[in-house]
């Protein structure tokens, strides 16, 4: 399993990111946190947003097409896309992913 982290600039992206990204089963859930305070270096100079995380569930056989995905309907320009390898996962959470994503 891998834990997907990508940061939008407000909520309503972060929601229609996640719904597609669920509905087009890229991923088997998206959660989205909180608005929280992102310091960058970009064009120069240290920035300062607000932004939101998701984290998003899926399988690894998924991430080539879950990042495409992100990079063609992000607005950023250079959307953060890190991926986390679970290093223990609940076996009946997993069989769950794997059903839903059809694995």
């Amino acid at each position: 399993m891998l834990v997907v982290l990508t940061t939008t600039p407000d909520i309503w992206e972060a929601e229609s990111l996640a719904e597609k990204i669920v509905s087009e089963k890229f991923a088997a859930c998206v959660q989205i946190l909180p608005q929280m305070t992102s310091y960058y270096f970009w064009e120069g100079e240290v920035q300062k947003e607000g932004e939101h995380l998701l984290l998003i569930k899926t399988v690894r056989d998924n991430y080539d097409a879950l990042e495409k995905f992100i990079l063609e309907n992000h607005s950023y320009e250079v959307p953060e896309i890190v991926a986390v390898d679970a290093e223990r996962i609940s076996t009946s959470y997993y069989a769950w992913m794997k059903e839903y994503l059809g694995k």
